[in-house]
């Protein structure tokens, strides 16, 4: 073997060993920017690609709910079983079953969807219609919402004698209602 043949294979030799190292800062850095897209996926986005899909959410202090899942917004989603429906405020859920394993980001959302939990409960308490609101410690209120403020919801209780009952936000479970 001529020195010059030593040469060239001693080159594709370091070429090769060039290319194995770019391919694997490369495979790492996909990775490292997998990972960090990943980050960004909220659970709200991930609800989202499974609207219409048979859902079970485990919520703090309502327990389980299933169904189909209807709507998603921006930190609440409705769940459909049988003749309910269950608002619930996506920081209430404790763990959820049959998620796709898609998700849609808020941008690609249209506007309806873009509306809060306020918006939501506002339009409750528009119909008049009568509901259960169950706390996160478990609590349950049969009630007709009235009012939503910033951070709370006002609500009359249902019964003999109706008495008015503020509910912060932060302690709903969820909101269970006549499927309208």
């Amino acid at each position: 073997m001529a020195w010059d043949e030593r040469l060239f294979d001693l080159l594709d030799d370091l070429e090769g060993q060039a290319e194995a190292l770019y391919a694997a800062d490369r495979d790492a850095e996909l990775a490292d920017r997998s990972r960090a897209e990943y980050a960004a996926v909220t659970l709200a986005a991930r609800l989202m690609a499974s609207v219409g899909d048979e859902v079970t959410l485990d919520v703090a202090g309502a327990g389980r709910v299933a169904g189909e899942l209807q709507r998603v917004g921006p930190g609440w989603c409705l769940v459909a079983g049988g003749v309910r429906q269950w608002l619930v405020p996506t920081d209430a859920v404790e763990a959820v079953r049959g998620l796709s394993g898609r998700a849609i980001p808020e941008v690609a959302w249209s506007p309806v969807a873009r509306l809060g939990l306020g918006s939501v409960l506002r339009r409750l308490a528009d119909e008049g219609a009568p509901c259960m609101v169950v706390t996160r410690s478990g609590t349950r209120h049969d009630v007709v919402l009235v009012r939503v403020g910033s951070d709370f919801v006002e609500a009359r209780t249902v019964g003999d004698e109706p008495r008015s009952v503020l509910l912060p936000l932060g302690t709903v479970g969820a909101v269970q209602s006549d499927g309208t």
